[in-house]
Protein backbone atom coordinates (compact mmCIF):
# COMPACT_ATOMS: atom_id res chain seq x y z
CA UNK A 1 0.00 0.00 0.00
CA UNK A 2 2.78 2.25 0.59
CA UNK A 3 6.38 2.74 -0.52
CA UNK A 4 9.23 4.44 0.66
CA UNK A 5 9.58 8.16 -0.46
CA UNK A 6 11.87 9.92 1.59
CA UNK A 7 14.09 9.80 4.69
CA UNK A 8 10.72 11.46 6.30
CA UNK A 9 7.63 9.95 4.32
CA UNK A 10 6.22 6.71 2.16
CA UNK A 11 4.19 7.59 -0.47
CA UNK A 12 0.56 5.34 -1.49
CA UNK A 13 -2.27 5.87 -3.76
CA UNK A 14 -6.09 6.25 -1.65
CA UNK A 15 -8.84 6.68 -3.40
CA UNK A 16 -9.60 10.54 -1.69
CA UNK A 17 -13.42 11.02 -0.89
CA UNK A 18 -15.32 13.78 1.60
CA UNK A 19 -16.64 12.90 4.67
CA UNK A 20 -19.18 14.55 7.10
CA UNK A 21 -16.68 13.10 9.58
CA UNK A 22 -14.79 15.94 11.24
CA UNK A 23 -11.81 13.69 11.10
CA UNK A 24 -9.81 12.03 8.22
CA UNK A 25 -10.60 7.97 7.98
CA UNK A 26 -9.56 5.07 6.59
CA UNK A 27 -10.66 1.58 6.80
CA UNK A 28 -9.84 -0.16 10.09
CA UNK A 29 -8.08 -3.24 9.29
CA UNK A 30 -5.95 -1.15 6.85
CA UNK A 31 -5.36 1.83 9.12
CA UNK A 32 -3.83 -1.04 12.18
CA UNK A 33 -1.88 -3.14 9.60
CA UNK A 34 -0.25 0.10 8.38
CA UNK A 35 0.10 1.55 12.27
CA UNK A 36 1.29 -2.23 13.14
CA UNK A 37 4.13 -2.39 9.70
CA UNK A 38 5.26 1.08 9.77
CA UNK A 39 5.21 2.92 12.96
CA UNK A 40 4.88 -0.38 15.63
CA UNK A 41 8.55 -0.42 16.96
CA UNK A 42 8.45 -3.94 17.83
CA UNK A 43 9.66 -3.19 22.43
CA UNK A 44 6.67 -4.71 24.17
CA UNK A 45 2.84 -4.23 23.71
CA UNK A 46 1.90 -1.07 21.54
CA UNK A 47 -1.10 0.48 20.32
CA UNK A 48 -2.13 0.22 16.74
CA UNK A 49 -5.13 2.87 16.82
CA UNK A 50 -2.11 5.65 17.27
CA UNK A 51 -3.42 8.06 14.34
CA UNK A 52 -1.17 8.11 11.00
CA UNK A 53 -0.22 11.56 9.91
CA UNK A 54 -0.72 12.13 6.04
CA UNK A 55 -0.20 14.83 3.82
CA UNK A 56 -2.26 15.51 1.10
CA UNK A 57 -0.70 18.37 -1.30
CA UNK A 58 0.62 20.48 1.33
CA UNK A 59 -1.57 19.76 4.60
CA UNK A 60 -0.56 17.25 7.23
CA UNK A 61 -3.74 15.34 9.22
CA UNK A 62 -3.79 12.47 11.35
CA UNK A 63 -5.60 9.63 9.81
CA UNK A 64 -7.88 7.39 11.96
CA UNK A 65 -9.66 4.02 11.41
CA UNK A 66 -12.89 3.81 10.70
CA UNK A 67 -15.06 -0.07 9.90
CA UNK A 68 -17.33 2.07 7.49
CA UNK A 69 -14.71 3.09 5.00
CA UNK A 70 -13.96 1.34 2.18
CA UNK A 71 -10.39 -0.33 1.79
CA UNK A 72 -8.24 1.67 0.02
CA UNK A 73 -10.39 4.65 0.67
CA UNK A 74 -9.11 8.21 2.36
CA UNK A 75 -12.14 9.94 3.96
CA UNK A 76 -11.26 13.61 4.46
CA UNK A 77 -13.63 16.18 6.21
CA UNK A 78 -14.92 18.07 3.02
CA UNK A 79 -13.89 21.64 4.24
CA UNK A 80 -10.31 20.16 4.60
CA UNK A 81 -10.66 18.53 0.84
CA UNK A 82 -12.65 22.23 -0.62
CA UNK A 83 -9.13 23.22 0.30
CA UNK A 84 -7.49 21.01 -2.08
CA UNK A 85 -7.20 20.53 -6.21
CA UNK A 86 -8.97 16.84 -5.76
CA UNK A 87 -11.57 17.44 -8.30
CA UNK A 88 -14.31 14.92 -8.74
CA UNK A 89 -14.00 12.46 -5.73
CA UNK A 90 -13.94 9.82 -4.96
CA UNK A 91 -10.32 10.54 -6.87
CA UNK A 92 -7.48 8.12 -6.94
CA UNK A 93 -4.48 10.84 -5.47
CA UNK A 94 -0.74 10.06 -4.53
CA UNK A 95 -0.83 10.51 -0.71
CA UNK A 96 2.32 10.65 1.85
CA UNK A 97 2.67 9.05 5.18
CA UNK A 98 4.74 10.32 7.69
CA UNK A 99 7.28 7.69 8.74
CA UNK A 100 7.48 7.36 12.17
CA UNK A 101 9.62 9.87 13.72
CA UNK A 102 8.57 12.56 11.49
CA UNK A 103 4.78 11.51 12.63
CA UNK A 104 6.22 12.13 16.35
CA UNK A 105 7.34 14.98 15.41
CA UNK A 106 3.76 16.62 13.51
CA UNK A 107 2.18 15.45 16.52
CA UNK A 108 4.37 16.75 18.87
CA UNK A 109 4.20 20.69 17.05
CA UNK A 110 0.21 20.01 17.14
CA UNK A 111 0.45 19.93 21.34
CA UNK A 112 0.01 15.66 20.96
CA UNK A 113 -2.75 13.06 19.44
CA UNK A 114 -5.60 14.82 18.81
CA UNK A 115 -8.67 13.56 19.82
CA UNK A 116 -11.45 12.35 17.19
CA UNK A 117 -14.80 12.02 17.71
CA UNK A 118 -16.46 9.73 14.97
CA UNK A 119 -19.03 7.15 14.01
CA UNK A 120 -18.04 4.12 13.12
CA UNK A 121 -15.05 2.85 14.77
Amino acid sequence: MFEVFSRSYYLGRLYVTPSDEECARMHSEQHERVNEQLYATGEGVERLDTPLVMKLESRHFPVFGGEDVPANTLEIPEPMLEETDVRNPPTLQEVLLARRERAEQLLSFAGGLPECRHAGT
